[in-house]
């Protein structure tokens, strides 16, 4: 049985569990690397299950490649000069955010713009821009030669 994809799962969200939902421009960059980091890991375990059915070791493999640190860092590389002077801005609030984690197998330079990326992401979801979000994910995938 096929199922429509006209939901929208952020409405779904929010009127299902009773909130209001907050401006995303009012949350630390932190906060925005939080649900960045999220929902751009939902995004690409989307995408890999799309590429065929395989073990979960598999599938977690290749989730686990796309979504590290060093590889977002390579993507916002690619995708910064397609952003806006606001999205811009919100990449460099999340990339010089001081955190007090850093990734295990990650340069710190990598984990910042990664952190930048993932609040990138986090605002872009959280303020409804879903196609955007998704053209600048898929602009960063294929400079990973994945697309």
């Amino acid at each position: 049985m096929e199922q429509s994809l006209d939901n929208d799962l952020v409405k779904c969200i929010y009127e299902g569990l009773d909130m209001k939902h907050t401006d995303p421009s009012q949350l630390s960059p932190l906060v925005l690397a939080y649900i960045g980091d999220s929902i751009y890991d939902l995004v690409i375990k989307t995408w890999v299950i799309e590429q065929g059915n395989m073990q979960v070791n598999k599938l977690n493999k290749k989730t686990s490649s796309i979504v590290k640190a060093e590889s977002q860092s390579a993507m916002i590389g690619v995708i910064e000069p397609m952003l806006s002077e606001h999205e811009e801005a919100v990449y460099k609030r999340g990339r010089n955010a001081k955190s007090y984690t850093s990734a295990k197998n990650a340069s710190i330079g990598d984990y910042r713009r990664a952190t930048g990326f993932e609040a990138l992401m986090g605002y872009l979801y959280l303020s409804g821009q879903y196609e955007r979000m998704m053209e600048l994910v898929k602009a960063g995938l294929e400079s990973l030669e994945l697309k």
